[in-house]
């Protein structure tokens, strides 16, 4: 498969001394004025993480993540080794680890846009689903209040390969990301009568969400390692 198609990256960093952290948090709001003027970047995203499995209220004040969409591969590559503001978090990081996606299904909408292009085809092997979506304040609580079984029934799964809750405004915008072997496994996973599927049921019977996205990728490449290794996904690429 060519490079030539949109790129996703999304990019974690772990800060491990308070400093850097601090560091990291005031990164929130200095990075949107560098970010902007990165030649290519089509799209882009600030977010903080969860603790725990990561789908929780409580923030982890030490994993920060950045999502950039790219017109190809190489140019993702290009930017994220050569741009200033990455160079910077990298340098302040204790640990990073980047996943470099092709779209292939999204639905919904992101501040407004859809910044996904469906362009990669029928998907073999590993697979990230990403979900973002802005809680209606009234909501919130019930919202928050179904995460925790939903969230262990994620880290239950054999299946899964990675996981993490991250989010740009703390409680009311959230983004779910998970990476899985194949498309059958997440699908199974979806479709359990378990608290996922209650907590889906329930979503769109309340209209809890103001706005909301759901969107499938291929996995491309990945750089960097992740609790001290690399995660389980090149591997199964290349197997």
């Amino acid at each position: 498969m060519g490079t030539e198609m949109q790129t996703v990256s999304l990019s974690f960093f772990r800060f491990a001394t308070p400093l850097s952290r601090l560091w990291a948090l005031g990164m929130m709001g200095a990075a949107r004025f560098s970010l902007p003027r990165i030649d290519g970047l089509q799209f882009w995203k600030l977010c903080g993480s969860g603790t725990g499995e990561g789908f929780t209220p409580i923030p982890n004040t030490s994993v920060y993540a950045i999502l950039a969409v790219w017109p190809d591969l190489d140019h993702a590559r290009s930017a994220l080794a050569k741009e200033a503001v990455f160079k910077r978090y990298r340098a302040h990081a204790s640990e990073q680890w980047t996943v470099f996606l092709n779209p292939y299904s999204a639905r919904g909408a992101w501040s407004g846009q859809s910044p996904f292009v469906e362009e990669s085809p029928a998907q073999i092997g590993p697979i990230a689903a990403l979900t973002r979506a802005t809680v209606r304040p009234v909501v919130a609580a019930q919202f928050w209040k179904r995460v925790p079984d939903i969230s262990g029934v994620i880290g239950e799964d054999k299946n899964v390969l990675f996981k993490i809750g991250i989010g740009e405004v703390p409680l009311l915008q959230q983004i779910t990301f998970s990476i899985w072997p194949d498309s059958r496994s997440m699908a199974e996973f979806a479709r359990n009568n378990g608290p996922h599927a209650q907590a889906i049921r329930a979503v769109r019977d309340g209209k809890w969400f103001r706005e909301e996205l759901y969107a499938r990728f291929r996995v491309a490449d990945e750089v960097g390692s992740w609790e001290g290794q690399s995660p389980r996904i090149l591997k199964d690429i290349a197997a």
